[in-house]
Order: C-alpha cells, then sequence, then structure tokens
C-alpha cells in the first residue's frame, strides 16, 4: 500500500481529572490534577500514526468548532505535516469529554459532549477526492449523524463504508463502550462493508451476545473464537480482533484464531491508560498496511499499546516504527508476556 491512511469521526478534546477514588453516588473525591488533551477516534489514530510513520499520508475527515478546543485540536496536530485537515469541516462546538482517572485502580470514567462530530454525514465523505488506502472510521454509538437509520443500508455509516468499499479502499470500524441495548440495531449493518474489526471483549459481548470475559480479566479463549467467528458472520472481510488487558484474539478465516498476550509491564511504571486500546488499534491498522501477517500485526499491536502506557497523553509514548519493534523486544526480556 502507498496512499495512506483516511481517518474519521471523532474530533474532541479530553479533560482529564485524576481523581483519588472514583466516588458513589452523592460522595466526594478529590481532584489531584487536570489537564487537557486531544481524544476521540481521529485525534488518537491519526496522531498514533503520525508518531510511528512521519512519511505515511494521513487525511483525517471530521468536524469541530471555532472555539478554543477546536482550535487546540488544530494546533497540536498542525505539528504533523503529513496530518492533512482537507477533511474537516468547521461546525457548532468542538466535542470534548470529561475522563475521570481513579488513582487507585487505573480506570477511566467518561462524561462526553457529542458536538460537532455529532453532525457528520455520509454528504462529507467524497472518496473521488479523499486519499488513501485504508478508512478507518469511528466511534459508533457516538457519531448520531452516522448512526442514523439509513432506508437501504440500514445505517448511515454502512453507507459510508459501501461507498469507500466501492472506491477500491479497504475499511475499519471502531466503536465505543457504552451500556445500552443499541449495539444490536446500529453494529452489524456496518460490519457488513468492514473490512478490519478491532474492538475490546466488552464491546464483542454486547454486538455478538457471547460471554467471554472471566472473572479474573482473562479471555476464554473458546469463547472469543465463536465471537470471532460470529463477526465474520455478520461480515468482517478481513482482520477481527478483540483485545483485551491481558491478551489480544484475532481471526482472518473462521476457526483459526491467534492468541498474544500483552507485556507484563509493573503498574508502577504506567503514567496512563487513555487511548491504548486506539493505539492497538493503530498497530493493527499500520500491521496491515505494511502488509504484515495477521499475528505479526498483532504483536507489533501489542508494543504500540504498551508504550502508549508509559506517557500521560493518549498519543505521547507512542514510538516510531523501528522504535516500536525494539521497544517490544526489550520490554518482553524486562519484563515478560502476561501469563496466560
Amino acid at each position: 500500500m502507498k496512499n495512506g491512511m483516511i481517518i474519521a469521526g471523532n474530533m474532541l478534546v479530553d479533560a482529564l481529572k485524576d481523581v483519588d477514588v472514583y466516588p458513589e453516588h452523592s460522595k466526594l473525591t478529590t481532584i489531584r490534577r487536570v489537564r487537557r488533551a486531544l481524544g476521540g477516534l481521529v485525534c488518537n489514530c491519526a496522531l498514533d500514526l503520525a508518531r510511528l510513520d512521519r512519511e505515511l499520508p494521513i487525511t483525517v475527515v471530521g468536524a469541530i468548532g471555532d472555539d478554543d478546543n477546536g482550535r487546540l485540536i488544530r494546533e497540536v496536530m498542525g505539528r504533523y505535516p503529513n496530518i492533512s485537515f482537507d477533511g474537516v469541516k468547521v461546525t457548532g462546538q468542538t466535542s470534548f469529554t470529561d475522563a475521570m482517572c481513579d488513582l487507585t485502580n487505573r480506570t477511566r470514567t467518561f462524561f462526553t459532549f457529542r458536538g460537532a462530530s455529532g453532525e457528520l454525514t455520509p454528504a462529507d465523505f467524497d472518496f473521488n477526492a479523499l486519499r488513501g488506502d485504508i478508512l478507518h472510521i469511528g466511534y459508533m454509538l457516538l457519531l448520531d449523524g452516522l448512526d442514523a437509520p439509513d432506508p437501504e443500508y440500514g445505517t448511515a455509516m454502512a453507507r459510508v463504508l459501501a461507498a469507500a468499499q466501492a472506491a477500491g479502499k479497504l475499511t475499519s470500524v471502531d466503536l465505543v463502550s457504552e451500556e445500552s441495548d443499541r449495539y444490536v440495531r446500529i453494529v452489524p449493518p456496518a460490519l457488513c462493508y468492514t473490512d478490519y474489526c478491532v474492538i475490546n471483549e466488552l464491546e464483542a459481548e454486547r454486538i455478538t451476545g457471547i460471554s467471554i470475559s472471566r472473572p479474573n480479566g482473562y479471555l476464554d479463549e473458546a469463547a472469543a473464537g465463536r465471537a470471532l467467528d460470529a463477526l465474520r458472520a455478520m461480515g468482517v472481510r478481513r482482520w477481527a480482533v478483540i483485545h483485551s488487558r491481558n491478551e489480544s484474539v484475532g481471526s482472518e478465516r473462521e476457526g483459526a484464531y491467534e492468541v498474544v498476550p500483552s507485556i507484563d509491564v509493573p503498574r508502577e511504571i504506567i503514567a496512563g491508560t487513555t487511548g491504548a486500546g486506539d493505539a492497538f488499534c493503530s498497530g493493527i491498522l499500520y500491521g496491515a498496511y505494511r502488509e504484515m501477517g495477521l499475528r505479526d500485526a498483532m504483536k507489533f499491536a501489542t508494543a504500540v499499546a504498551t508504550s502508549s502506557l508509559l506517557e500521560p497523553g493518549a498519543s505521547d509514548g507512542v514510538l516510531t516504527y523501528e522504535q516500536t519493534l525494539a521497544f517490544g523486544e526489550e520490554y518482553i526480556i524486562r519484563y515478560g508476556e502476561v501469563r496466560l
């Protein structure tokens, strides 16, 4: 592949707040630190990919407001000359998320304002003009205009993906973890036009109805295999990958699965987990772009995600491609893989 990638969907700013502990209803907690960082699929994945490869052409498609948050997005992403804003429209108020980071257990809780990102529609995608071999788009369930029903394709997102494939582009989707019953209505139509599907275990469970999480935080790998087969039956054409804290399980054909453990990084050196899922997905997509095999792409994605943990920002820890390969080998030697 040689034409780069198109990264589309949510563009927002995260207000990151480190709290002693996430409180119960009507209880108080102390905020220890507040900072702003770019967030959302477009900002996270475009920056990850730009840091992995400064020569990779990246076109972003999204919507931001003419406000402080919108200007911050332009300023930070503008530091990377290989990121093009040709597909970004200015409308409404820039989306933002309050991310509450629990210092006790390193979990995160999000409060999001959909804002301008919710105004994206199929009319914003001209695949005759957009350059790129792979379209990565998300998050489904947060893009009101693209989650909307479509009489022909099921959803507007599915219409966009179908148009991308018709234009000769490979497609990739991502979605958000939420407490709702919308998964079975919104996600399957899009999977009919998806080449790469990289999601976490909770999302996989809600889409397929198959329980794959074990109480100890590991995956039931046999059940994960059935969930991957179910995703492929819904339409995923090339790679389906489910990732969790301790491992990832992937498939490129029914009944054949790859299992790659995470790197067993000590908790005390983890600076933040925001954006780790997007870093993993970026690693998978870059592996596909470089025509790696699935297992090698999963191992590479694991190293990308691990590097992202060592800095507080979503993309600040992501290294170049060559550095990531060396980093993965070094950290496996130093700390070992998670014991499966």
